[in-house]
């Protein structure tokens, strides 16, 4: 067993984990040599002969390289420890991102570089150098902003969800009229097709890519050009079907029945002609994002006739770089076309709405969400093969919340093909969402450190974490947050490695800090007060994943759950602990003269004030920026995504809505006093 520790050890593979201080918990054996399976290392069932050849071999690999794969040096901190480690009279050599050669790694201008080494024996090593600035950028004062689900954002222009130009509208309003520096967005990574799709926008097909579904059609230059006039017509009106459905008769967003409404009002557009400076400007996106744009509507095209599950395609069309591939790929160069076309006209929508929110004066603008992983049948995983983890898939641990651990069915990257290619995709993955973001998040930010694999058929509670080099993914987010100037904010609920927050901390990633959530856990366990939050942070009342305010305040929260049949206790116990929770914040927030309130009076009993009370109380916090769920401005008390559910709950599919379940279109929404009262809570930090 020490041997199969020790290789582990080598390739980052975790043999126990500690889930609470002072507790440690071993993972099974047959975890560890399923994650070692995937980074290459095959023992079989784990034999000590098989354990300590892979070792001795790992172990002379190691000491006999020159030089790791991927080296960071950060600026203003010593040269890298592995170049002090090199035999005395190496000669080192960089080549620079910018195509220059110098000897020596002294003063070298941030980017990515390939760095040589030749020692006096003759050994060669070379690395990719990330030479990073020392911090991320961060905001340059306080802001409040708007959190919200684009999908649910829906107007009397938008076809039966929220598209991009609501949230442009939305983001002109905010920055304009309250004085908000940001809007924060779910994910809008390229969605798997098909039907029913899969409406998490946390399992996308794409996250390099975004969805067209989020187009406002009538904003493409070219829809004024559309010949088909009557055709063009019909679609119109049944998109206004489409959108009175879910305004005015309750319907859920169906995302599907919009795709299929855009996919054919696209056809039209995309056959009219390109004008000379729209056509430059195509051109040099697919310059730009070359074989992995290409990769992307290649799939796209042969999903069209294969299904969207790649695992499924003929044998040849399962390898993206097979001659059956790049026959199919000409074959298919009409539709192939089409999905690139859409590709650079999201892009375009999705740089206009930052730019939009720049204009109206937001500090930050657009915050996008990056997801954690992709989807396995999706473009990325067919493309990325070479770096995705075979038979893995991503999850958690069990903890307080989970006894029997998550698995979300998301392919890893594996770290060592990541490092061997200078962190190639990830690189280019935030290269591209920077493009349009004022700021990102980036959901379960622990995953820049490890994840918890889980082999394919195994229950979450028979994996184990992998390591990943945090150092390298930071600096190369760091690089890329820098060359954008934008913000980085990182989702890190839950159960956080020590030293992880002091690392993002350190290195300028915000976290991410939600008020029900923040106790002196290490003393009495009261609400914490507000002096003692973080300042490095975005402060919320509420995520996707949790009740509405409203909801928390009033107890409905309890009721739901309890109707779904998902409460582990009786309903009065649970309701009783809710209660309990929600009278000690009103109890804190009253004591500091925030909430004007009857002491007699219940929880809820006026929720509109205890909802301005608790974002008083986030203005009290130190907290550089402060979001608003959007839905709490006008009472909604429905959660967008109910964790452990999956048919039983309509996830991903509600329009926002108020007090009473009625949708409100984004033009009442900005009309409505009660938002207004909220949003005028910030009145005075509207200039930073």
């Amino acid at each position: 067993m020490a041997a199969l520790a020790r290789l582990a050890e080598l390739y980052g593979v975790a043999t126990s984990y500690s889930p609470a201080p002072g507790r440690t918990v071993p993972v099974p054996a047959s975890a560890v040599a399923a994650a070692l399976a995937a980074l290459g290392v095959d023992i079989g069932a784990g034999a000590p002969d098989a354990v300590r050849a892979a070792l001795a071999a790992r172990e002379r690999e190691l000491r006999e390289r020159l030089l790791p794969p991927t080296l960071v040096h950060w600026t203003g901190a010593p040269p890298p420890a592995a170049l002090a480690a090199l035999p005395a009279g190496t000669r080192l050599t960089v080549e620079t991102e910018q195509g220059e050669e110098q000897y020596g790694i002294g003063e070298l201008p941030l980017g990515m570089h390939r760095l040589t080494a030749v020692a006096p024996d003759g050994r060669t090593g070379r690395a990719h150098l990330v030479v990073a600035p020392d911090r991320l950028p961060t905001p340059a004062g306080r802001a409040h902003g708007l959190l919200v689900q684009l999908y649910s954002l829906l107007s009397h222009r938008s076809w039966g969800m929220g598209d991009l130009g609501d949230l442009a509208e939305l983001a002109g309003w905010a920055g304009r009229t309250a004085g908000a520096g940001f809007v924060q967005v779910n994910p809008l990574h390229a969605a798997v097709p098909g039907a029913p799709t899969d409406p998490s926008p946390y399992r996308p097909s794409s996250r390099r890519f975004p969805d067209p579904v989020h187009l406002r059609i009538e904003d493409i230059p070219e829809y004024a050009y559309v010949e088909d006039r009557e055709r063009l017509g019909g679609v119109l009106e049944r998109a206004g079907r489409l959108r009175a459905a879910v305004l005015d008769k309750g319907a859920l967003i169906d995302r599907d029945a919009v795709w299929e409404l855009k996919r054919e009002a696209l056809e039209l557009v995309a056959a009219v002609p390109l004008g000379p400076g729209r056509r430059a400007a195509y051109d040099a996106f697919r310059a730009a994002h070359g074989q992995a744009l290409a990769d992307h509507a290649t799939w796209y095209a042969l999903a069209e006739i294969h299904g969207s599950d790649w695992h499924t395609w003929p044998d040849g069309l399962r390898d993206p770089r097979s001659p059956a591939t790049a026959g199919a790929r000409a074959d298919l160069a009409d539709r192939v076309e089409f999905h690139t076309r859409l590709a650079w006209l999201t892009d375009g929508q999705l740089r206009t709405a930052q730019r939009v929110a720049a204009e109206a004066g937001m500090a930050v603008g657009i915050v996008h969400d990056l997801a954690v992983g992709v989807h396995p049948q999706g473009a990325d995983a067919w493309a990325q093969q070479d770096v995705f983890a075979a038979g893995m898939s991503v999850g958690a641990p069990p903890d307080a919340f989970n006894a029997r651990g998550q698995d979300w069915g998301l392919p890893p990257w594996r770290p060592d093909r990541l490092a061997a290619c200078g962190f190639a995709p990830y690189r280019d993955l935030l290269r591209a969402l920077f493009r349009y973001a004022g700021a990102l998040r980036i959901d379960h930010v622990m995953g820049l450190f490890r994840l918890w694999w889980v082999p394919r058929g195994s229950a979450p509670t028979e994996g184990t974490y992998v390591r990943y080099d945090a150092d390298a993914m930071l600096a190369i987010l760091a690089l890329e947050a820098a060359r954008a100037g934008a913000v980085v904010i990182g989702e890190d609920l839950g159960t956080v490695e020590p030293g992880v927050r002091e690392t993002l901390q350190r290195r300028g990633v915000l976290g991410t800090s939600v008020l029900w959530f923040e106790r002196d856990w290490e003393g009495d366990g009261r609400p914490l007060p507000p002096e003692r939050w973080r300042a490095d942070c975005l402060a919320t009342a509420t995520t996707h994943d949790l009740p509405p305010t409203a909801a928390r305040l009033t107890g409905d929260h309890v009721g739901l759950r309890d109707r779904l049949g998902l409460l582990a206790r009786p309903a009065a116990e649970e309701r009783a602990e809710a209660d309990a929770d929600t009278a000690e914040w009103l109890a804190l927030l009253g004591s500091l003269g925030l909430l004007d309130r009857p002491a007699a009076g219940p929880p809820g009993s006026d929720e509109e004030e205890e909802i301005r009370a608790v974002h008083r109380f986030l203005l009290r916090t130190p907290a550089r920026l402060i979001g608003v769920w959007l839905p709490d401005g006008v009472g909604d008390r429905r959660p967008q995504n109910l964790p452990g559910t999956w048919d039983q709950y309509p996830n991903w599919r509600l329009p926002i809505a108020d007090r009473e379940g009625r949708p409100v279109p984004l033009e009442e929404l900005t009309a409505s006093p009660r938002l207004w009262a909220l949003l005028s809570v910030f009145a005075q930090v509207r200039d930073g």
